[in-house]
């Protein structure tokens, strides 16, 4: 390989590669972050320092093998944005609806591959957090909201119980508030 091609290649592949190591970076501060917050959550006295994640660190620990997504789910990057979070995922619905079936015409908008957008607010206090879902669209193509209902009791409920349109759950590692703000996550410990 000549130098000119060689500089190409790598003129190319710097991108990649600066990604790649930006990533590394997050994902490395997300786990940290994570783990002290774990490690604080069994404190019998937590600092209550605020603890922030990033919007990247977020999205880099959910691309990484620390979490493991659903069957069917793809993958997922959040946005934040004052007190809401927006989810882009690519979703394989006939994965998810494996072993379960529905004549209900309604719910036949939810198989094959598709696209998804999820517009949630969440919040936690008191120890408590709290998912409202907005919308949820397939394909840029937004899903009524009594169809949505449909689908979570019949595929999502049996599988995950605590899962809803509105949903409320004690939050873990004595984490007393989150706060979604612009590109970012606060959460403080009790």
């Amino acid at each position: 390989m000549n130098l000119k091609s060689s500089a190409i290649l790598i003129v190319l592949c710097l991108p990649a590669v600066i990604a790649g190591k930006s990533d590394s970076r997050e994902l490395a501060s997300a786990e940290r972050k994570f783990a002290h917050i774990e490690t604080n959550g069994r404190s019998s006295r937590p600092n209550p320092a605020p603890t922030i994640l990033t919007e990247a660190e977020v999205n880099a620990y959910l691309a990484s093998d620390n979490i493991s997504l659903p069957a069917g789910v793809q993958s997922v990057k959040l946005e934040g944005d004052d007190g809401v979070v927006t989810g882009n995922t690519r979703v394989d619905f006939d994965r998810i609806r494996e072993g379960a079936h529905s004549s209900n015409p309604l719910l036949s908008i939810f198989s094959g591959v598709h696209e998804v957008v999820v517009v949630v607010h969440a919040h936690g206090s008191g120890g408590r957090g709290q998912v409202h879902v907005d919308s949820v669209s397939l394909d840029t193509i937004e899903v009524p909201r009594f169809v949505l209902q449909l689908f979570v009791d019949k595929f999502l409920k049996p599988k995950y119980p605590e899962l809803g349109l509105d949903s409320e759950f004690a939050l873990p590692d004595r984490i007393d508030m989150a706060t979604v703000g612009k590109h970012e996550l606060t959460i403080v410990q009790k």
